[in-house]
């Protein structure tokens, strides 16, 4: 891989990190005042720059909701959030993070490069702030496959293309919500082992929503459990297995002790 598509990795293991994401005593309701709804409630959390953060807590409980807050696509009712020191909405114009959905949203009628080449043609920016998109496209494994269509691919593939396209801005925060949900379970699998790889290439900070226990516990560095009715912290709580990780950590005793710790959190949260 070239410096087009290398971004530095922060120092995550240093005493003091520079915060990706602040969230101060969030709150956010949805409707009117004669059918309002509490979607969160006094969220308070420190993301550092270059973390890994996944985040679990039952339906209805404000994940996808705190993560579209961040990326500037919900209005918040009180509170702040800094993202990389600024608001929201600038860190949005400077893209400073990119977003990855459940879909992939490719455009059908255009090439698997030429979607990942799409935030490059949007707006005006600096000449050289682009990760090179055949580049990208190599890192998550699909040299070769530059000139297909999205109905050529499988779904696996297409998030990859999806993964990529966010990537192609060197965005230093990436968001995703349930990215990996509708897949099957093999490829889900692989798809994981590959971020975890993609995040410590990148240094990329990365906020990812799952309702997956074992995904949660293998990806992250941290997880962000909240609860529901209103949405709120319940823990945020360090994940403390070694990197790199494979699939075969999944058996140890440790992982088990960790995943049988968020099962507890995540039953009381209901």
């Amino acid at each position: 891989m070239t410096a087009a598509a290398t971004v530095k990795r922060p120092d995550t293991q240093s005493n003091v990190s520079p915060l990706a994401v602040s969230v101060a005593n969030l709150d956010v309701h949805f409707g009117d005042k004669d059918n309002e709804i509490t979607a969160l409630s006094n969220v308070s959390v420190n993301i550092p720059e270059g973390a890994f953060v996944t985040m679990l807590g039952p339906s209805g409980c404000g994940k996808s909701t705190l993560l579209r807050c961040i990326a500037d696509l919900v209005h918040i009712s009180g509170g702040s959030i800094s993202v990389l020191g600024r608001s929201p909405r600038e860190a949005r114009e400077g893209r400073d993070f990119a977003f990855v959905f459940q879909d992939a949203t490719l455009l059908p009628w255009r090439s698997v490069i030429d979607n990942v080449r799409l935030p490059i043609e949007v707006g005006k920016h600096a000449a050289g702030s682009f990760a090179d998109p055949a580049e990208l496209l190599a890192m998550v494994g699909l040299k070769g496959r530059e000139n297909a269509l999205p109905h050529e691919l499988s779904g696996g593939m297409r998030q990859r293309v999806a993964i990529a396209r966010a990537l192609v801005t060197r965005p230093r925060i990436l968001l995703m919500d349930e990215p990996f949900g509708a897949l099957d379970e093999i490829t889900r699998d692989k798809l994981n082992e590959e971020l975890l790889r993609l995040w410590q290439e990148t240094g990329t900070t990365i906020l990812f929503v799952t309702h997956s226990i074992p995904e949660a516990a293998f990806l992250g560095q941290h997880v962000l459990m909240l609860q529901a009715h209103p949405g709120r912290v319940k823990e945020f709580m360090k994940v403390d297995l070694p990197y790199p990780r494979s699939l075969a950590m999944r058996d140890t005793v440790e992982f088990i002790q960790v995943t049988a710790h968020l099962r507890a959190l995540l039953e009381e949260c209901l």
